[in-house]
C-alpha cells in the first residue's frame, strides 16, 4: 500500500523519482523545471500542442526570470513535455495537477480543467502512486471532487495510492525563487502516508521547509485565506484612503506613522485589485460558508476603487473647465502588476469601461501589451504616451518604463494638465504643472 510514497519518505534525493506535471504556464513549467534541476526525470503534460513543441525545443513558452536557464539544462534529457497525459500518469511514480482554477461570471469556480486532469491521472494511476494537487480549490475539493475524479474503478484514493493538495505559493516574476527559497511549503493528504510523502517531495527542494497540515482541506484553506487576508486589508486601506480625501489628509503619510506601531500594517491603497487571486478567492468562502459579511464588503469597496478613480478625474477636469464627456484620457498601464505581463481582473480595464460609460474618449498604453490586445478594450492604443492633445492621464499601473516618464514634456502635450495617480507612483514635487491628485492623498487637488 503506498510503495511509492514509502520511497520518496526514505529517498536521499530526487533521482529515483519519475514525475508527471500536469500544466506547463507560469506556474507549472517552473515547477517541472526544479523538479529536474533537483534530480527526478519529469514529464510535463499540457493540452496544447504548441507548448509541447516548443518545451521539447528546450524554449520556454512563458517569461520568467531563471526558466530558460534550467530548460537549457534539462530540456530533452530530465525534462520532455506531451499531450498524452494517460501514458505520464502511467510512468510517474508522482503526478502533480497545476492547470487554472478558473471562474464564471458569478464567481463561481470552474473546476473542469482541474477535474479533467485527475480523471485523465485515473486512466494511468497505480498503486503505491502520490497524487498531489497544487490548483488552488475551493476548500474540500481535493477529498471531494478531486479524489472522485482521480480514483480509477479498482484503486481506492488515501488508501491505494496517495492524494495531497500541496497548494502554489508563488507570484509571476519570481516563481521558481518563491519554490525554492521564500516560503515553507504547505502539505495536507487524505492519509498520513500521503502527507508524509508530499512533504518528503518538496523538502528536497524548497529550502524553508514544509508545513504539514491534518488533511488537504485545512491546506486549500491556508491558500484560500493567504488571499482573502490581502484582500480585506486592500479593502481597509482603500475606506480609509477615502476618508483622508475628505479630511485632507495624506493617507501614505497617516498609514507609515500608524505602521511604525509593530501590530499595525495598513496596506496600499490604489486604483483597484487584480489577478487570477485576490479578487477570486474571497468567493471561494463566500460561497460555500453562510456568514461572510466582512468578505462580501471588501469585495465591495475593492471593485468600487476603479468608479472612485474615474470619479477623481471627473472632478479634476470640471475644476480644470472640462467635461469628462468631453475629454480625451489616457490610462497608463494595464497589466495588474508592474512588470507582469498578465491582465486577469486587471482595474485598468474597469477605469476605460467607467471612462467610456462617462462619455470620455479613451487611449491606453502598457509597454508590455501589443496593440491588438489594448485594442480589445474600449479603448484605442498608443505607442508614445507624449503622443497626444490628452486632457487627463490616469496611472493605473506603475511600470518601472513611467520612472522615465518626461512629465514636462507630458504636460507640454496635454491639452488639460490633469494628472491623476492611481498608485502613488509619482513624486508630488515632479508634479507640479499638473492639476494632480493622488487616490488617497487629500493633500493634492481633490
Amino acid at each position: 500500500m503506498e510503495l511509492a510514497t514509502a520511497d520518496l519518505v526514505d529517498a536521499d534525493d530526487l533521482a529515483p523519482i519519475t514525475v508527471a506535471v500536469f500544466g506547463l504556464g507560469k506556474m507549472g513549467l517552473p515547477l517541472a523545471a526544479v523538479l529536474a534541476d533537483n534530480g527526478a526525470t519529469v514529464t510535463g503534460v499540457d493540452i496544447d500542442e504548441e507548448t509541447v513543441a516548443t518545451i521539447n525545443d528546450g524554449r520556454s513558452p512563458v517569461s520568467e526570470p531563471g526558466l530558460q536557464r534550467l530548460l537549457d539544462r534539462h530540456a530533452g534529457s530530465r525534462l520532455t513535455a506531451t499531450t498524452d497525459g494517460r501514458a505520464a500518469a502511467r510512468d510517474a511514480d508522482v503526478s502533480i495537477v497545476l492547470v487554472p482554477t478558473l471562474v464564471d461570471d458569478e464567481y463561481e469556480p470552474d473546476l473542469g480543467p482541474v477535474l479533467a486532469a485527475a480523471e485523465t491521472i485515473s486512466e494511468g494511476v497505480a498503486a503505491g502512486d502520490l497524487v498531489i494537487l497544487e490548483s488552488t480549490v475551493p476548500p474540500g475539493t481535493t477529498a471531494g471532487a478531486f479524489a472522485e475524479a482521480v480514483e480509477p474503478e479498482h484503486l481506492t484514493a488515501g488508501v491505494d495510492f496517495g492524494v495531497a493538495h500541496c497548494p502554489e505559493r508563488t507570484s509571476s516574476g519570481r516563481v521558481i525563487t518563491d519554490l525554492t527559497e521564500s516560503y515553507p511549503k504547505i502539505v495536507g493528504g487524505l492519509s498520513e502516508a500521503g502527507t508524509e510523502a508530499a512533504a518528503a517531495l518538496y523538502r528536497q527542494f524548497n529550502d524553508p521547509g514544509v508545513i504539514e497540515q491534518p488533511n488537504a482541506t485545512a491546506a486549500e484553506a491556508v491558500k484560500v485565506f493567504e488571499g482573502v487576508y490581502r484582500d480585506v486589508n486592500i479593502a481597509l486601506a482603500n475606506e480609509l484612503a477615502k476618508a483622508c480625501e475628505e479630511w485632507g489628509l495624506d493617507a501614505g503619510a497617516v498609514f507609515e506613522s500608524a505602521n511604525s506601531q509593530p501590530y499595525c500594517d495598513i496596506h496600499d491603497p490604489g486604483v483597484g485589485v487584480g489577478g487570477h487571486c485576490i479578487p477570486v478567492y474571497p468567493h471561494f468562502v463566500m460561497n460555500r460558508a453562510e456568514e461572510t459579511p466582512l468578505l462580501r464588503t471588501a469585495r465591495q469597496v475593492n471593485d468600487g476603487m476603479p468608479d472612485h478613480t474615474v470619479a477623481v478625474t471627473e472632478s479634476l477636469l470640471s475644476a480644470a473647465g472640462r467635461s469628462l464627456d468631453d475629454a480625451t484620457v489616457l490610462v497608463l498601464g494595464l497589466t495588474y502588476r508592474p512588470g507582469v505581463e498578465e491582465t486577469r481582473f486587471a482595474p485598468a480595464f474597469d477605469v476605460i469601461d467607467a471612462l467610456g460609460d462617462r462619455g470620455a474618449t479613451v487611449a491606453a498604453h502598457d509597454p508590455l501589451l501589443a496593440p491588438a490586445e489594448i485594442e480589445s478594450t474600449r479603448a484605442s492604443a498608443v505607442d508614445d504616451p507624449l503622443d497626444g492633445a490628452w486632457d487627463a492621464v490616469v496611472l493605473a499601473t506603475g511600470h518601472e518604463e513611467y520612472e522615465r516618464l518626461d512629465l514636462d514634456a507630458l504636460a507640454d502635450a496635454m491639452r488639460t494638465p490633469v494628472l491623476v495617480d492611481g498608485r502613488s507612483f509619482f513624486e508630488t514635487d515632479e508634479t507640479s504643472r499638473f492639476t494632480y491628485a493622488r487616490v488617497g492623498d487629500g493633500t493634492t487637488d481633490l
